[in-house]
Order: structure tokens, then C-alpha cells, then sequence
């Protein structure tokens, strides 16, 4: 099977904060879902949480690239779901739109910058 994403990937595991959008939508306490990131990418993210939010639902997300130590913040739609334990834990990739180019830059010298160092290392 080939591989269909276009941009660069690294597994990684980080916690991610996740605001369901618009917020006035949901109470205060019940829009803000954690999470752990599986692997990153310029253009999104693949999560494991314990809620399931469904495809197309609009999220803002702040995760800390913890290497560099700095904060991003993206908008970002689910794009898939999966069930990994019955109802218990979900796997779901978030596709980034409406990114701000500062984000997306911080992405891509984060990703970048770690296949740098595994290179160094070997």
C-alpha cells in the first residue's frame, strides 16, 4: 500500500488540550477534551482520547512541542475516527485548517528538526 499523506510525519506523543468550536455552543466545562497526540505533521495531528468527537466536528487545539518548548495553537477538523477499546478510547486524525502561518512554521521546524537529530545520532 503507498503511502497517500504528503507531508512529513513524526510519532510523538504530547498532551493536547481540544475547545470544540464555536464555544458557545457547549457549557464552559463540557467543551474541552484532552488528549495525546500519536504522531504530527504540518497539516494535522492523529490523537487517542477517551471522548469521541464525530467527522467534521471544528476544534481549536493548543499542544506544547515539549523539544523546543513552545506552544501551538491550529484550528482543526476531524477527518476520521477510529474505536480502539468499545467506547472507552478513540484514535481520530485532525486535518488543520485555517492555520496561522506561524503555527505551521513552528510545525515544520519541530518536525524537521528532529529528523536532523535521529540522523546526527546514527
Amino acid at each position: 500500500m503507498s503511502e497517500k499523506r504528503k507531508e512529513k510525519r513524526v510519532e510523538e506523543e504530547i498532551k493536547v488540550a481540544i475547545k470544540l468550536l464555536p464555544e458557545e455552543k457547549y457549557q464552559h466545562d463540557k467543551n474541552i477534551v484532552y488528549a495525546l497526540t500519536k504522531d504530527i505533521s504540518s497539516g494535522g495531528v492523529k490523537i487517542v482520547t477517551d471522548k469521541m468527537l464525530p467527522i467534521d466536528t471544528l476544534l481549536k487545539i493548543e499542544l506544547t512541542l515539549a523539544k523546543i518548548r513552545k506552544l501551538v495553537e491550529a484550528t482543526a477538523k476531524v477527518r476520521w475516527v477510529n474505536r480502539l477499546y468499545d467506547d472507552d478510547v478513540f484514535e481520530m486524525g485532525l486535518e488543520f485548517v485555517d492555520t496561522p502561518a506561524g503555527s505551521v512554521m513552528l510545525l515544520l521546524e519541530y518536525i524537521y528538526g528532529l529528523e536532523e537529530q535521529t540522523k546526527e545520532k546514527k
